[in-house]
């Protein structure tokens, strides 16, 4: 009320009272609608930012899945890293066995078949206001650690608690921009509330993949987060360790006392009695055991495997099936990442030259067996594809950060560079001499460059898989040739995983690929904030215009405006050059043994085959019959 309308009632005393209450009652019509629209919360089974669930609260299973699936039987896969020395994969310390995480739950779950929404898996129910500032997860009664204890609200705040004390630094300081308090309720209910400058996307999400594990359990172990160690901490989920052999083999089996057999999201899931996990030194140890019998499914990475190695017995008699599944999945966007924490790097010139000496198509043709496409973009095989030139609303996000951007943001976008047919490109090569000559790296009387210091440019491909060689060697001899003293350096698992996470590396293969629905996933992998923590941004990137992107994409209201901003984000990055684009396909490759089956068709975002693909035991008993199995 402004103070002229106060004095005005003021003069005319015999209607004072009439008009206050006339404006109270006006106030009150206004106020009541407001403050019960603050006290309004929506509580539901499942979470979706922009849309709506595909599956109601009374859904019986998932659409992809068979109901009536048989639980039985075992699955064999392989390693091929030949080491592990824990069951800890959350620390950085140790090399962590596969699946080494299979007992744990999280509050919430995605499903194969929609983008962006959760469903209750702990939690039977979530409670929260419409500005999202916070939510109540109601935990399901029956849910159960492995060693039949409840699951209290009590474990899920220590859980959230261990991990901001003892887990990964890049971990803890993305979640603590977005979680500010966890607390119990009571038994059964828990509440997250979030930062008010935290993304309202990321928020319930981020607090639904909060994993769960028993607080009883550390404490009377005393085992940290933060420290290998050759036990699993106790969890809820369907699978649990039942024994290994270091470095050869690993075998989960199946909780008969599994707490959510019956729930709806789990109906024709976790079928195998057992998951083994053989370990072989490297991918050829790793090809004769499978032909051999030693495993019975492998999905193939190797296109010259692919092409040429599945001619055995078993695989023409049909005995072992060799198929190529429809793979919907944004592509994993692998590359030649460079770390742009190391001062030579600094230089775009030097990253494009260093891209144009891979010569994919060559290696597609000559290595892969035309197998292949090339990656371009950081969110390959999906809707979030920038392509051609910037549309008037993608312009309008990026024109605003001017002398930002860099060189070729605004036209069309970057695409990686095309070569011949032989493997040493000399129109690549001659431009690629001529950037460096521009960056300052001249050629000395021994053919290697140098730059106004005396110092060579060294550059290290750091890896620890044997079957790159083939990959990487020929690249090394296109960067010798033009005076680049580049070095593949093969070192053992454990080395890699020490030097990756210390950031010790020039050149090491990693996977990009912004995600189906990116939000603050963004931050940990390209953001600055964490760059010189963060081990998801193995780039080292800490860029002004594309901090602002992702501020853009976090707090994107609609899907439209999510799309539009991380096409633009994703125009900067390529442009930046910050990694030489590998390759992909859109199909799983895979072999097994002919005594699996799966769902047909397959849902597009998962081929699923520990999940819900299940065993023939007649199958089975006629390989066995055939002496083609053990």
């Amino acid at each position: 009320m402004k103070p002229a309308r106060i004095h005005a009632i003021a003069r005319r005393p015999d209607t004072c009272f009439q008009t206050l209450w006339g404006v109270l009652v006006g106030l009150a019509l206004v106020l009541v609608p407001l403050l019960a629209q603050a006290d309004t919360t929506i509580k539901s089974h499942a979470y979706s930012y922009f849309g709506t669930p595909k599956y109601g609260p009374d859904f019986a299973h998932l659409d992809y899945v068979n109901p009536d699936a048989p639980k039985g039987g075992d699955i064999i896969i392989a390693s091929e890293s030949g080491t592990f020395d824990s069951f800890n994969p959350y620390a950085r310390k140790g090399v962590p066995g596969a699946l080494a995480s299979i007992n744990v739950e999280r509050l919430m779950t995605g499903t194969a078949d929609e983008v962006g929404t959760i469903y209750g898996l702990l939690v039977e129910s979530l409670e929260y206001p419409e500005d999202e500032s916070w939510v109540i997860f109601t935990l399901r009664p029956e849910a159960r650690f492995a060693d039949g204890t409840p699951v209290t609200a009590d474990d899920v705040v220590f859980t959230h608690d261990l991990f901001m004390e003892q887990g990964l630094v890049s971990f803890r300081e993305g979640v603590s921009r977005i979680i500010a308090s966890v607390e119990a309720l009571d038994p059964q209910r828990v509440k997250f509330t979030f930062h008010p400058d935290s993304s309202v996307r990321d928020r319930i999400g981020q607090a639904g993949a909060t994993p769960v594990m028993s607080k009883a359990w550390f404490e009377e172990t005393g085992a940290r987060l933060d420290e290998s160690r050759l036990e699993q901490a106790m969890g809820t989920g369907p699978y649990m360790l039942d024994n290994y052999q270091i470095n050869q083999r690993i075998v989960y089996r199946r909780n008969p006392d599994y707490w959510g057999a019956d729930l709806p999201i789990n109906i024709g899931r976790w079928n195998f009695d057992t998951i083994r996990i053989e370990y072989f030194a490297d991918s050829n140890a790793a090809f004769e055991g499978f032909s051999s019998g030693s495993y019975t499914f492998r999905i193939e990475s190797s296109s010259k495997e692919w092409a040429t190695a599945y001619d055995f017995p078993e695989v023409k008699s049909g005995q072992v099936i060799k198929a190529e599944l429809d793979d919907g999945n944004q592509a994993s966007v692998q590359g030649f990442v460079f770390n742009l924490r190391r001062e030579k790097f600094q230089d775009i010139r030097v990253r494009e030259a260093i891209g144009l000496m891979f010569n994919f198509t060559w290696s597609n043709e000559a290595l892969f067996y035309g197998l292949y496409e090339r990656v371009n973009s950081f969110a390959e095989n999906s809707y979030l594809e920038a392509t051609g030139l910037p549309s008037p609303e993608e312009l309008a996000l990026l024109e605003p950060l001017g002398d930002q951007l860099p060189e070729g943001a605004l036209g069309e976008a970057v695409m990686a560079p095309t070569s011949g047919d032989k493997q040493f490109d000399r129109r690549n090569a001659r431009e690629a001499s001529r950037l460096l000559e521009e960056a300052g790296w001249t050629v000395g009387n021994d053919g290697m460059r140098r730059n106004a210091n005396g110092n060579t440019l060294r550059v290290e491909f750091l890896t620890f898989a044997p079957t790159f060689d083939r990959v990487i060697t020929p690249y090394v001899e296109n960067l010798r040739k033009i005076g680049i003293d580049a070095v593949l350096n093969r070192v053992d698992t454990s080395q890699f995983v020490d030097r990756r996470y210390a950031f010790d590396y020039d050149i090491i293969t990693d996977q990009l690929a912004f995600g189906n629905e990116p939000g603050s996933n963004l931050d940990q992998a390209f953001g600055s904030t964490e760059a010189a923590v963060s081990v998801f941004n193995s780039p080292g990137v800490a860029d002004p215009a594309v901090d602002a992107l992702i501020e853009i994409i976090r707090n994107a209201d609609t899907k439209e405006e999510l799309v539009i901003a991380t096409k633009a984000l994703d125009r900067v990055m390529r442009a930046m050059r910050i990694m030489v684009p590998q390759w992909y396909k859109n199909k799983h490759t895979v072999a097994y043994y002919d005594q699996f089956e799966h769902p047909d068709p397959l849902p597009p975002y998962d081929l699923g085959y520990l999940d819900f693909w299940w065993f023939n035991a007649e199958k089975a008993e006629k390989l066995k019959a055939d002496g083609v199995l053990r």
